[in-house]
């Protein structure tokens, strides 16, 4: 009796298991960016905070999921998800060749103007005719996706890879560049600690604008997360939270 005892018990036990939602089997995430101002920033105490942050926490962390962060260069960050080392990356831009890498949530969180600076001092013209730009050096950030109308002006374009907007600004302001292409949100704060905000000028109209979004690894082993996300993300939108969010950190939503 004691042993038909233990068989119910454990039959019972399996049941319960199976019945159980998601969030009983959920573990410590690992999101990981780098630096985007009001996005995802990390303080010198190490706290990690922006939209991106915020929007995360209150999605998965009721569902069960607990969060850890990290930042790292750009491409590091995005090689990372890729390969399934990090569960999400914070704030990509979408384009084809990375929905060949990564599975994307539906709806961006955030938007950004795409522009171009020049030195105030410099004879730099542009009016969104791209053949004013010919035989000018231009500053693109590594491992960073500017749209569809600019890429389809790379192969006209002389390009010059910089590691982050400060190194652009940095040479910008030498003379090593003639623009420097970089979007609005994260070029304002740099240019202001560096103290150019006189030397450079953000020139009109916009290059494009992008939206940027959560991205998650395309292996099937994140298919439930993604999911997951979604519905907790889409609730969020619902219920307005997104919006608020966004005002608290001044980022503009599509």
């Amino acid at each position: 009796m004691h042993s038909g005892f233990l068989r119910r018990l454990f039959a019972l036990v399996v049941s319960l298991a199976l019945l159980l939602p998601p969030l009983a089997l959920a573990r410590e995430l690992l999101a990981v960016g780098t630096d985007f101002p009001r996005i995802f920033e990390r303080t010198a105490a190490g706290e990690y905070r922006g939209l991106g942050p915020d929007v995360l926490r209150q999605v998965l962390e009721p569902r069960g999921h607990s969060l850890r962060f990290a930042s790292y260069p750009w491409a590091r960050a995005q090689r990372m998800v890729e390969l399934g080392q990090a569960d999400i990356l914070i704030g990509p831009y979408r384009s084809p060749a990375r929905e060949a890498r990564f599975a994307f949530v539906g709806q961006a969180f955030y938007r950004d103007r795409i522009v171009f600076y020049c030195r105030r001092a410099g004879s730099c013209q542009w009016s969104g005719d791209f053949r004013q730009l010919a035989g000018q050096r231009i500053g693109v950030v590594r491992a960073w996706a500017y749209g569809a109308r600019f890429d389809a002006e790379r192969a006209r374009l002389e390009l010059v890879t910089v590691e982050g907007v400060d190194n652009g600004l940095k040479m910008l302001s030498l003379g090593r560049l003639e623009f420097l292409a970089s979007n609005q949100r994260n070029t304002l704060p740099v240019l202001q600690a560096l103290g150019l905000s006189d030397e450079v000028s953000q020139l009109e109209p916009p290059v494009d604008t992008q939206d940027g979004y959560f991205a998650f690894p395309l292996h099937g082993s994140h298919a439930h997360l993604r999911e997951d996300f979604e519905e907790g993300y889409r609730q969020l939108v619902e219920r307005g939270q997104l919006a608020r969010l966004a005002a608290q950190w001044q980022v503009e939503i599509p």
